[in-house]
């Protein structure tokens, strides 16, 4: 690496963050973005975003940067030298820390360092249960990844059903399983719902047993194809787990938009014959099974942010398998998710069960953009939680611009081409100027865990939750007091439902303020690789995931459908 020449550094701290001043930087860096690498490790948070400036021009340029100081800091160098680079050179630069005096001024000289942190330790009993719970769970042949990820989740899950996942077989079975139930799944109903629709219109039983299968197909296919992008990106060195695509504000505001599109064709409000090029329109005529394949695509689309009993822990194992295999547990849950309405095509008497068609069938299907424009709500409020409130006004926006051209498309004679021409261009306008609102993720601050003893309490005296980081657990334990971990998000409409239902009872609140119970909420909202590698250690690939930690115990996971009694009960074993 090249050594800077003349250049001068200067290092200021206020006990919250570290400042960097260079000045002297060759030409060729100069208003360059420049990557930042302290050579003493230890004393920032290098997962953290940092700011950096160029002030002055010429000789007089002088870049600064301000990164916050670990809350684990382990340093406190009297030196602190960094390494500055830009088009993969290099520049060291190096100085006596500084300490920040009364009034501003800088004092250069002999390092000023706050305290150090209390090194987060694990108590000794704690780690000696998770050795003997781990040894206890582990083959005598465990030498493959994949083993080792489903040793992992058994000793981390106590006797949760479903956790221990150690091989292949296991796996495969608690994925049919689970997306058996995930039919059962709120955020599924829409779709099977149309499902049943189409089952009634078919005339025949041969005509019934192609849309079962085609349908089928759609799902695995479509579940597959999930699990293989995941899998690669991960390769890639992303860090993703199961519903990674609702991380992405853009897919979020897609499948808004998606939604609001069959919402609107279910009332009756357009045809997509319509819209459609003649040939597609054709082709499907001539193919009634695409429909069906594609409602399987849609089905797992929806599907995706919902995580079912028994998918976690084989979604978890299947991390560590070959890639064949871990995408035929993906398989394995498609086909369970495609069970019902297989069985259904394949055996007559359900057809025989189901209602004659006739004029009902017209208001059911109307009545079926209901729950359609319901999702949409969800999704809005999911962007909302990534983009912001400006980002999710500006998806209502199009969504309303976007229906007005589907309206305006319908009229006849000139009204249709003024409406559609007005529809179209504000369209395009409103996504060049705001567009950008709904794909930016935005920042919001995040509340900081309390450090002190005891805990925060709402204004009814309930616990309150705090934001989870890495480490947190382990100082809360250090302390002797239990821990109650809610990996969530809110795309995951299990999640939201298992807090309305069970984390919010003043019963489960009670108990919790009762044992002295830290509650903490790990946010997967947006991606977060600090909170994809602490699921990943529990053995787990989504959400939602809840933990009940106490120091000298083995934690405990619980199941992704919680209940007042199950919560209680883990709760009284403390």
């Amino acid at each position: 690496r090249a050594v800077a020449g003349a250049h001068s550094v200067q290092v200021a701290q206020d006990g919250k963050s570290v400042a960097v001043a260079v000045a002297g930087l060759p030409a060729g860096l100069r208003g360059k973005t420049l990557d930042f690498f302290p050579e003493t490790g230890g004393v920032i948070e290098t997962a953290a975003a940092f700011t950096q400036t160029w002030r002055g021009t010429g000789d007089a340029a002088l870049w600064t940067a301000v990164m916050p100081l670990s809350s684990q800091r382990s340093e406190s160098p009297a030196r602190f030298p960094v390494v500055l680079g830009y088009a993969g050179v290099g520049y060291v630069a190096d100085a006596a820390v500084a300490a920040v005096g009364a009034g501003g001024e800088q004092l250069l000289g002999k390092a000023a360092w706050p305290a150090l942190a209390a090194a987060a330790q694990v108590p000794a009993a704690l780690e000696a249960a998770l050795k003997a719970n781990m040894s206890a769970n582990m083959p005598a042949n465990a030498s493959t990844s994949g083993q080792r990820a489903g040793n992992l989740a058994g000793a981390a899950s106590g006797a949760v059903s479903g956790s221990a996942v150690q091989s292949l077989l296991p796996a495969l079975l608690f994925a049919l399983l689970g997306g058996l139930i995930l039919n059962l799944m709120p955020c599924v109903f829409p779709v099977l719902a149309i499902k049943v629709l189409g089952f009634v219109q078919h005339a025949s039983p041969k005509e019934r047993v192609r849309s079962g299968v085609a349908y089928t197909a759609g799902v695995v296919a479509s579940f597959v194809a999930l699990g293989a992008l995941m899998l690669a990106l991960r390769a890639g060195g992303q860090a993703l787990g199961w519903g990674f695509q609702l991380q992405s504000p853009a897919v979020v505001a897609a499948l808004a938009g998606l939604f609001t599109l069959l919402g609107l064709n279910l009332l009756g409000l357009f045809e997509f014959g319509s819209i459609l090029p003649s040939s597609v329109v054709s082709f499907q005529a001539k193919n009634p099974s695409v429909d069906a394949f594609l409602s399987g695509v849609l089905a797992v689309a929806v599907a995706s942010p919902c995580t079912a009993p028994f998918m976690g822990a084989s979604l978890g194992f299947a991390l560590g398998l070959p890639a064949w295999e871990a995408l035929l547990v993906f398989a394995c849950i498609g086909v369970g998710m495609a069970l019902p309405y297989l069985a259904a095509s394949l055996i007559p008497a359900v057809a025989r069960a189901l209602p004659k068609p006739g004029a009902w069938m017209e208001v059911f299907k109307r009545a079926m953009a209901f729950p359609m424009f319901a999702t949409v709500v969800w999704l809005v409020w999911v962007l909302g939680q990534q983009s912001g409130m400006d980002g999710a006004g500006a998806l209502l926006l199009l969504l309303v611009v976007m229906a007005m051209l589907l309206w305006g498309w319908q009229l006849q004679g000139k009204s249709r081409w003024i409406m559609t021409i007005i529809s179209v261009a504000s369209f395009v306008l409103l996504t060049l100027t705001l567009g950008h609102k709904i794909v930016e993720e935005q920042e919001f601050p995040v509340a900081q865990a309390s450090g002190g003893a005891g805990l925060d309490a709402n204004a009814n005296g309930a616990p309150a939750w705090q934001a989870w980081e890495p480490g947190r657990v382990e100082q809360i334990l250090a302390k002797g007091q239990p821990v109650f971990l809610d990996f969530t998000a809110a795309w995951c409409v299990t999640c939201q439902l298992n807090k309305q239902t069970t984390l919010n009872s003043a019963q489960v609140l009670a108990d919790m303020k009762a044992k002295n119970m830290v509650l903490l909420r790990a946010d997967w909202t947006r991606r977060d690789p600090a909170v994809t590698a602490a699921l990943q250690q529990l053995g787990r690939n989504g959400v939602p995931v809840y933990v009940i930690y106490k120091a000298g115990q083995a934690p405990v996971v619980l199941s992704e459908i919680l209940s007042v009694g199950e919560v209680r009960a883990a709760l009284a074993k403390l």
